[in-house]
């Protein structure tokens, strides 16, 4: 199958290509400089220069292509509207270039903010629509085109997509430990945050693609749920430092933007995907990737 895929070189992206092309896949990633269209076809993939403001060039992947995975994201959260903007017209350049054909289009989505009091499920609607929402509201606008003749299928991702050079949510927080001097969680630490290891989800989105059904919702999500003192207690040992609560009101001064994510009880199961897919995660847990220095020490 030839696929192509956005955020080819990014965290997810990069590790999804070489699970691809190692199952025989033929790729063609979206790369918007010299250095990651080198470091893509170093890999065997073919390269489609671009990037995600570019939609004629993601137009003219699609439509050269028997599936799509999109993963590419600006994730700017000084300025959210400019990534919703820019994830909503992805998705509907994509949408539109595979209408009638009955193509696979997976896109990366979250299980963050589904359900308030409980862990979320495959069977949970997204509430969030329009461009003002989380990722502009792209997942039910992606499910739209299922009516139109894509094979349209979401793939909600834990918050943590953790591993050896992860630079995201679990980055952040070991920088704030080490700017403050404490490894913190919010409260009592009891909220929890699911996790999958980036191989894992890498093997996940082959096998969504490969097993690929109109409206299928998938979790990449291998710990339901993580209470988040016990990531702080983990940092710390990482780090040599003291663990210690950070009041509700004081999160986003400790943390910064993220105070106010790492507070949710964002807990999320992931059976029905594993029954579906056949998919059993293989990586090493948050916690056994945090104590092994993954993300540094002191």
């Amino acid at each position: 199958m030839h696929v192509f895929i956005t955020g080819a070189s990014g965290w997810i992206g990069s590790i999804a290509v070489d699970e691809l092309l190692a199952r025989g896949h033929e790729v063609t990633g979206l790369a918007r400089s010299d250095d990651t269209a080198a470091a893509l076809r170093a890999t065997g993939a073919l390269v489609r220069r671009g990037d995600l403001d570019d939609l004629d060039s993601i137009r003219a992947g699609a439509e050269a292509a028997d599936a799509v995975v999109h993963l590419a994201n600006k994730h700017d959260w000084s300025n959210p509207m400019a990534s919703n903007l820019a994830e909503r017209n992805a998705v509907e350049t994509i949408g539109e270039a595979l209408a009638s054909s009955n193509r696979p289009f997976l896109f990366a989505s979250g299980v963050a903010g589904l359900v308030p009091d409980r862990p979320s499920t495959e069977s949970d609607v997204s509430p969030f629509h329009g461009l003002e929402s989380p990722r502009g509201g792209s997942e039910n606008r992606a499910l739209e085109f299922v009516e139109r003749g894509v094979t349209t299928v979401s793939l909600r991702f834990a918050p943590t997509v953790h591993g050896a050079g992860d630079h995201g949510f679990i980055a952040i927080l070991v920088e704030a430990a080490r700017r403050t001097g404490v490894s913190g969680y919010v409260g009592s630490g009891s909220n929890r945050w699911p996790a999958v290891h980036r191989s894992d989800a890498a093997r996940l989105i082959a096998l969504g693609l490969e097993k690929a059904q109109p409206g299928r919702i998938l979790h990449a999500v291998a710990e339901d749920g993580v209470a988040t003192r016990e990531i702080a207690e983990a940092i710390g040992r990482s780090l040599g430092l003291p663990t210690e609560s950070i009041e509700p009101e004081r999160a986003v001064d400790h943390f910064g933007f993220l105070g106010a994510f790492f507070s949710m009880d964002l807990a999320a199961s992931s059976d029905v995907t594993r029954e579906f897919l056949g998919w059993t995660p293989e990586g090493p847990t948050l916690l056994e990737d945090l104590d092994a220095g993954a993300y540094g020490r002191a």
